[in-house]
C-alpha cells in the first residue's frame, strides 16, 4: 500500500478529516481497488453491513421550464410538442397507483412553468396528502424553491412554510449540478448560482425541513470542481447537519448539447462514489442512485462504500429522457435481491431514514 493510502487509513481510523488535497490525490490515483478498500471501511464504520432503500414513486409534474439547461433533456418551451403539465387529476391518479403499490414515498420535481402560480404546488401538495396522509412527499429543488419565492413575491422562509402546511415532508437535492461558476455557466447559465442553491438550502435546513444533496458529475467539471462541490456541502453540513444523504448523479450525454462532454464509465462513478464517502464524513448516507448509473454499477457500488439504493422510482423521467438505460422502475423484491447478493442486509427504510422492515 503507497504513503497516500496508509495515511488515509490512519485518518479514517483515527477519525480525522481527510483534506482537499487528499481527495484530489484519492482522484488523481489509478488504484480504484484501494480506494474503494478506504470507502468500504468508512462505510462499515458508519452502517455496517446494512444497505437501505425505500419503495417510492416520481411525479414529474412538468417538463415546462424558462430554464434551457444545454445538459437536459427533459425540459421543453412552452408550445413544443413534446411539453406538458399535469392536472391534478393525473397527479391524483399517479398517486393512488403509489399507495397501491406499497409506496411510502412520493418524490416531485419539475421544470420552472412561466404560468403556473404558486398557488398550484400547494394544490398539488394538498391532493397528493387527501389521497393519503401516510404518503411522505419530497418534493422540489432549491432551484423551484427560489423560484416559487419570485413568483409568489415572498420570502424564503415563507414559502417554505407555506409548503410545509400544505404537506412537504422534505426535499430531494436536485439542481446543484457542480457549483464552480466557470463550469455552471456552461451548462447551465440560466440557473440559479452555485452559492444561490447553499444559501436556500441552508434556509430550508434552517427552518426544520431533511434534503438530500446531489452533485452531477462526467460533463464538462474537473476533480478538482468535483472536490470544491463536495467541500462547500461538507461546511453547510457542518452548520446545519440537514442533509441526509450524497448522491453522485452520473451525466446522461444523449439529446443533451453540452458539446465536449465526458459521460460516465464505470471505473469514474465508482471511484466517485466511493471518494464522495471518504471525504463527506459529516453525512450518514452516500447513495448510488440506480436510474443514471444503472443496476450492475450500482450494485457493485455497494461494495465501494454506498449504502442506500434509493427505491423502486416508477416512472422517472429526466435520466431516462438523457438517454439512462436502466429500468423505469425494479419491484421490491428484486432489489432485495440485488442488495444480498452482494453480500448485504436489505432494510426497507422511510424517506426519514425510519425503519420499517430488515430483510436478513
Amino acid at each position: 500500500m503507497t504513503n497516500l493510502f496508509q495515511e488515509l487509513q490512519e485518518k479514517i481510523r483515527n477519525n480525522q478529516r481527510i483534506s482537499d488535497a487528499d481527495a484530489l490525490a484519492l482522484f488523481e490515483s489509478n488504484d480504484l481497488l484501494a480506494i474503494g478498500e478506504l470507502a468500504a471501511e468508512v462505510n462499515q464504520r458508519k452502517n455496517g453491513n446494512r444497505v437501505f432503500f425505500n419503495v417510492n414513486r416520481h411525479i414529474n409534474y412538468t417538463n415546462i421550464c424558462v430554464n434551457q439547461c444545454i445538459f437536459c433533456a427533459f425540459s421543453k418551451l412552452e408550445g413544443e410538442d413534446d411539453g406538458y403539465t399535469l392536472a391534478l387529476d393525473d397527479i391524483r391518479e399517479k398517486a393512488a397507483e403509489a399507495v397501491a403499490a406499497g409506496a411510502t414515498e412520493i418524490h416531485s420535481v419539475g421544470g420552472l412553468h412561466p404560468r403556473l402560480p404558486f398557488e398550484f404546488y400547494l394544490d398539488m401538495l394538498r391532493t397528493i396528502k387527501a389521497v393519503s396522509t401516510q404518503l411522505h412527499i419530497k418534493a422540489f429543488t432549491a432551484v423551484e424553491i427560489d423560484y416559487f419565492a419570485k413568483i409568489s413575491r415572498t420570502t424564503v422562509p415563507e414559502v417554505i412554510n407555506a409548503l410545509r402546511e400544505a404537506g412537504l415532508g422534505s426535499m430531494p437535492g436536485g439542481g446543484a449540478e457542480i457549483f464552480n461558476k466557470e463550469v455552471r455557466d456552461k451548462i447551465c447559465p440560466e440557473k440559479i448560482s452555485g452559492e444561490r442553491w447553499l444559501e436556500v438550502t441552508e434556509q430550508i435546513h434552517n427552518a426544520g425541513l431533511k434534503s438530500n444533496a446531489t452533485m452531477l458529475f462526467g460533463h464538462l467539471e474537473k476533480y478538482t470542481d468535483r472536490v470544491d462541490h463536495m467541500r462547500r456541502l461538507r461546511e453547510l453540513q457542518d452548520r446545519t447537519g440537514g442533509f441526509q444523504s450524497f448522491i453522485p448523479l452520473a451525466f446522461q450525454p444523449d439529446n443533451t448539447r453540452v458539446l465536449g462532454a465526458k459521460g460516465v464509465g464505470g471505473v469514474d462513478a465508482l471511484k466517485t462514489l466511493a471518494i464522495s464517502r471518504i471525504y463527506l464524513d459529516n453525512f450518514q448516507h452516500v447513495k448510488a442512485y440506480w436510474v443514471m448509473l444503472g443496476m450492475k454499477i450500482a450494485q457493485t457500488a455497494l461494495c465501494f462504500g454506498v449504502n442506500d439504493l434509493d427505491g423502486t422510482v416508477i416512472e422517472e423521467q429526466i435520466g431516462h429522457d438523457a438517454g439512462a438505460d436502466s429500468p423505469q422502475v425494479i419491484s421490491k423484491n428484486r432489489i432485495i435481491n440485488l442488495i444480498r447478493k452482494a453480500g448485504k442486509i436489505p432494510v426497507e427504510r422511510d424517506t426519514l431514514y425510519n425503519e420499517l422492515e430488515e430483510y436478513k
